[in-house]
Order: C-alpha cells, then structure tokens, then sequence
C-alpha cells in the first residue's frame, strides 16, 4: 500500500538510491527497546523514592500510551526515509525541519560523549576492570566506548541491526534478573525500603521528576529516520511500537520499584543506583555473586553502548537527510555511502562531537568548571525534548491537511482521539521543557522551597546565562547551516511547506 507522496515530496533520491530494506518487525521493535529504555536514567528515576514509582506509572499511562498512538499513525502514514525531519518540513517548511532536526540530532553526540560514556566507564572501573581517572586507560576506555557506537553506525544497517537487537535483549535481559533477583531478596531479607517509601505524588516530585522520564520516554518515532529501509512499514510500525512501548513501561516501572524496596531510602544514588542495587541483591548468590555482579556489569555497559549507537543510527539519518536536501550546511555531508547505505559523513561529525565533549568533560569536571558542564550538558539533552514542540503540531497539521493519505493505522476514535493525543502529549512535553529550562520557576509559583544555588552549584542568573546562552548557540548554528545550504543551492531557499497535492 502507497503513499499518495511523490518522491520529491520527502526524499532526495540522489541521497538515498543506495538504500536497502533490511529492518523487519522484529527489528523496528529491538531498534525502538534499544533507543528507548535508557539504563542511565533508571537510578535517577529512583532517586525520586515513592513517588517516583506513582509518577513512571502516571505518564505510562497519560503520556507514553497517547505519544505511542500519535507515532504510530504518522509513522505508519509517512515512511519516508529521515521520519521527523519529513514531518516537519511537509507542514512548515525546510527551514523549520532543518532547525527542528538540529535540535533532535545534537542531543545525541553531546549525550554519548557526556553522559553515557562516563557511566560507563564508572560502571567497569567499579566492577569489571580498574581504570582509574584521567589515566590512558580510562582515555583508552571511553575513546573506543564512543567510536564502538559511531561504527556500529557506519556499517550497513542490514548488519549493524543486529548488534543493536542484541542490545535490546541484554537491557531486557538484565533488567529483568534483576527485579527477580531483588524479589528473592525482599522476601528473604525484607522489603525495608518499601515501609520507608512514600507513593503519595506531590507536586514537587512531579516538577524534579518530569524532565527525566519524559526524556526516557521518548524516541518511539526513532526508527521511522530509516523509514525506507523497513520492509513493510505501514503494517509494522503500529505493532512494533505497541510492542517496545508496552516493554519499555515495564522495565522502567520494575526495576524501579525493585530499588525502592531493596535499599535503603536515601541511599538510592543517580549514576550508581543500579549496579549499587545490583551489588547488594547479587548477595543472594553467595559465592557466585562476584562473577554474576562482574557478568551484570559487562552487560550493562554493552546495553549503554548499543542505546547510544541506536540513537547514532536514527538520529544521523535525520541530520543527513536535512543535508541532503537541501535544508542544513551542505548536501555533501547528507550522503549516504553506495555500498554501506549509510550517512557515513554525519556519522564521523557525531563521533567528533562526541569526543569534544567527552574530553572537555574530563578537563573540566571538578568545581566551577564542572557545575558549568553539568549544566550544558543538561540543557544539550534538554534540546530533544524542544524539538518535539515543533514535530508533535506537524503531526496535527499532516492530519488536518493530507487527508487524502493512506492511514493504515488510526488513532482510536479518530480525529478527536488524535487531537486529545496531541494536547495530552504536547502539555506533558511544554511543562518538561520548562522545568528543565527554567527549574525552580514552577516551584516558586506553588511555594515550593527550591534551593538553587545547593542543587546547580551556580546562582540562577548564571544558570540562565548559561542554559539560553547554550540553545542560542545551537540555533545560531542551525542559522548558518540554513545560510549555508542556500548558497549552495538556490532551490533550498524555498523554505514553506510543501504543496497540498
């Protein structure tokens, strides 16, 4: 079943002739599991005690289930290759899909080489190998942490697929031997954290917590970046999303709860609270609980590899299909390799990306210095959650102006369940973006004591400074990639929306 689309309605044929179907089902499925479930936030999720639990549970219920549904039709409806970036520009123009997909696209390098990357390496010095700090070791480390995942990107997805399925199987995998073995351990030595929890939302955990689990629920549109090379994606992404969200729910909830109930409140850390978690339950095993916590330890760090990959995957496409057409610096770096099918030019940015930051990260990560990277890395990561302010009214707008297009999947009870999806989602994504842009500023509004300087290490005009100063900085660059691309291509000037056909 076709779209009614033309081709030069989404695509740049030149850019993606060399593309291959290769992702099935099963494989949007893993794609999505890989991208989503995000072991990184699993700790700080936890630190929020209790509530922390009512809260996963409230925007599974009030967020994920409507963002799923709002993907599924527009992914099943529009499966061209670059996903949002098409979305975008079908409805606003190019100027605003290439602005858009900077923003979606940056997270990620900045993310792999801020975050996932030293959590990792944490993660093996603890409990795998000593690395130390700042030693070639740990350099070594976290240099091949980086690139493993930017070539995992490079090579064709037909194989590339696989790495990152096996990933989504490890994540599943641990987590689930975790909530279980946390349960034998509740029940032989109690479930001391529970009596200590409290599950009783407040309005102050729901503002620390907001920004978090939308930026771990998100990314379910993900795999439509490689849209054309699915086999069937009209009847596969409605499924694979129902599939990888509903898991995702899961290992989220569960191993949060498992948390709670084993360690002791308060105790529960950001970065370290899943193997720390681990490490006390593994004591159930006696003496095979070192090669077990050591073996937990491998897969974890294999886990956050191949999520950061996963993201490389989809995110490069989208960047590189701005670029291709026209729309963000020049076509050159939206190629995609004949042999591999792959946009090998935006996958060596990324990984350059990544580097500075994750050096400049390990130069600067003590005092003043530090609180000023945590919090432009914070608001970096934040940009993913901006740039969904853009893509979720494109998807109103597809819906109310291209009626003619094929839905094989449709929201339940149709338009006005479409549009109760997106308010619900765009609501739940503006109060995020907010809190993470601007925190403290809720609080104060409901006599909320936030004490700024204690939580950022910095004064709130400094913090402004920075985290605006940050997001000028990028739109700065998604200007000149605009100014770029026009210089090279006089026909990329044209930045409306496409034409209702």
């Amino acid at each position: 079943m076709s779209s009614p689309l033309s081709a030069t309605d989404s695509r740049t044929p030149s850019a993606t002739s060399g593309l291959r179907r290769s992702l099935k089902r099963l494989d949007i499925t893993a794609l999505g599991i890989a991208a989503v479930i995000s072991f990184d936030t699993v700790g700080q999720i936890a630190t929020g005690g209790g509530e922390a639990a009512t809260w996963t549970a409230v925007l599974a219920l009030f967020f994920l289930v409507p963002y799923a549904l709002l993907f599924a039709e527009t992914g099943a409806a529009f499966p061209q290759e670059g996903g949002p970036y098409v979305w975008v520009k079908l409805t606003l123009g190019r100027a605003a899909a290439a602005l858009t997909t900077l923003l979606y696209w940056v997270t990620n390098p900045i993310w792999l080489g801020g975050s996932l990357v030293f959590l990792a390496a944490e993660t093996w010095d603890g409990f795998v190998f000593h690395l130390g700090s700042g030693t070639f070791a740990d350099y070594t480390f976290k240099l091949l942490f980086v690139w493993t995942a930017i070539l995992t990107a490079v090579v064709s997805l037909r194989r590339g697929k696989w790495i990152t399925t096996l990933g989504a199987a490890v994540k599943v995998l641990t987590l689930a031997v975790f909530t279980l073995t946390a349960l034998l351990y509740g029940f032989e030595h109690g479930f001391h954290g529970l009596t200590d929890a409290h599950f009783t939302p407040t309005t102050a955990g729901f503002l620390a917590l907001v920004p978090i689990l939308l930026f771990a629920y998100v990314g379910f549109e993900a795999p439509n970046a490689a849209g054309e090379e699915m086999h069937d994606p009209q009847r596969d992404v409605p499924a694979a999303l129902g599939r990888s969200a509903s898991v995702a729910a899961c290992c989220y909830l569960l191993p949060v709860l498992a948390l709670l109930a084993v360690v002791p409140a308060g105790q529960v850390t950001g970065i370290g609270g899943f193997m720390e978690g681990a490490r006390l339950v593994f004591s159930l095993y006696g003496g095979a609980a070192g090669p077990l916590l050591t073996l937990t330890a491998v897969m974890f760090v294999f886990a956050l590899l191949t999520q950061g990959s996963a993201w490389m995957i989809v995110s490069d496409r989208m960047q590189a299909m701005a670029a291709a057409d026209g729309g963000s610096f020049t076509r050159r770096l939206g190629a995609f390799h004949p042999r591999l099918g792959t946009p090998v030019r935006t996958n060596l940015l990324s990984g350059a990306v990544a580097t500075v930051f994750m050096v400049v990260a390990m130069r600067v990560a003590e005092g003043d210095a530090g609180a000023v990277f945590a919090v432009v890395l914070t608001v970096a990561v934040t940009t993913l959650l901006l740039s969904y302010l853009v893509i979720v009214p494109a998807l109103v707008l597809l819906r109310l102006r291209r009626p003619e297009v094929v839905r094989p999947y449709r929201v339940p009870f149709g338009r006005r369940g479409f549009m109760t999806c997106a308010a619900l989602v765009y609501a739940w994504i503006l109060v995020g973006s907010w809190c993470a842009l601007f925190p403290g500023t809720l609080e104060g509004l409901f006599g909320i004591e936030y004490a700024f300087d204690d939580i950022w290490g910095m004064s709130r005009a400094a913090f402004e400074a920075f985290t605006l100063g940050t997001v000028a900085v990028l739109l700065l660059v998604g200007a000149a990639g605009l100014a770029i691309a026009r210089r090279e291509s006089p026909d990329a000037q044209a930045d409306r929306a496409e034409p209702l056909r």
